[in-house]
């Protein structure tokens, strides 16, 4: 019988987006039917397709690409109108198992002070429960010192960040193109691998920088099976022992600050690793609505419940428990 199922990496396009942006997905989408319609929804299709899914609970994010401080705050707005809209139809709260939509809020990262105070705000007045970020602000990663307000206030306030992939900034894109077609460099320079791989060179920047030495209760979640980052964990740990004297090293920081996410990568091959170095309470269910299907997820799911590679008890902790106990919120029983 297929469990509860909570999902962490699923994505909205709030009416805050610039026209710029709405273009440049509209490209990138427009050979997916309805997937633009999916995004934009908060409302009877998203909860129509959860139910496809099978999907008790979705945690909501806004999709990459969003940087204006004010849009930014007029997106987690949208959000929280939509989830408190949910939480009166459903005749309670996420965290009271009965509502069955979350949130993670976006944040200005190109003006981190402005980023740290609407965490603050999307967590305290809005309820939701951490923050979604993109990997990078115009190719910028957040290792320097002007993201210890941001940093700060991600461990004063206890909820976790997913750090999300972002498209390759106006210098980055150049280093993907060659000998073939521009799709193809454009695959490359994103969801073909550099978003994962980028994605993973900066929490290997955040470490090397010192920040879990200085934030020790920092919650960092990555997803699409770690970026990458399980399956070099043996190289990684024996050479990030030259990059500073630290108390914890990678392994470490691995075990006890970073989660990760099943979205979007529909194969058991890669959990066979992950199972074997991975904490089983760090792994977490997601699928990346809507650029994913959820009954896609599902058949995975089943797929794994039949496969014998975790009993019962690890599926369920998969499932939905781990990200229960991170976020502080309960799948709903349906």
């Amino acid at each position: 019988m297929t469990p509860p199922l909570i999902t962490l990496e699923e994505h909205f396009f709030s009416s805050a987006v610039p026209d710029s942006l709405k273009q440049a997905y509209s490209e990138q989408l427009k050979h997916v039917p309805g997937i633009f319609d999916k995004l934009c929804d908060l409302g009877d299709l998203r909860l129509r397709d959860m139910d496809t899914g099978r999907i008790s609970l979705q945690v909501v994010s806004h999709a990459p690409g969003l940087t204006d401080p004010a849009a930014c705050r007029a997106a987690n707005d949208q959000l929280a109108g939509a989830i408190r809209a949910e939480e009166t139809r459903a005749g309670g709260s996420a965290r009271e198992a009965k509502s069955r939509f979350a949130g993670f809020a976006v944040a200005p990262m190109g003006h981190p002070q402005e980023a740290a105070a609407e965490l603050r705000r999307a967590v305290a007045e809005l309820g939701f429960v951490g923050g979604l970020v993109d990997n990078h602000y115009d190719g910028k990663f957040f290792d320097g010192p002007e993201y210890d307000p941001w940093w700060a206030a991600v461990e004063e306030l206890g909820v976790p960040v997913y750090l999300h992939p972002n498209w390759p900034s106006d210098d980055m894109a150049p280093r993907y193109r060659g000998n073939f077609s521009d799709a193809a460099a454009m695959s490359m320079g994103s969801s073909g691998l550099a978003w994962h791989t980028d994605t993973a060179l900066h929490v290997l920047r955040l470490f090397a920088s010192g920040l879990f030495e200085r934030r020790p209760r920092l919650k960092l979640v990555i997803g699409h099976f770690g970026e990458t980052i399980p399956f070099m964990l043996q190289r990684i740990q024996m050479l990030s022992r030259r990059w500073g004297d630290f108390r914890r090293d990678f392994k470490t920081v691995y075990d006890e600050n970073i989660w990760i996410t099943t979205s979007g990568v529909w194969s058991l091959d890669p959990l066979r690793c992950i199972l074997a170095n991975t904490k089983l309470d760090h792994i977490l269910y997601s699928v990346d609505y809507p650029f994913q299907g959820n009954a896609v997820g599902l058949e995975w799911i089943k797929e794994l419940e039949e496969s014998g590679l975790v009993n019962d008890e690890q599926l369920r902790a998969i499932a939905y428990e781990n990200a229960e106990k991170i976020l502080g919120i309960k799948a709903p029983r349906r």
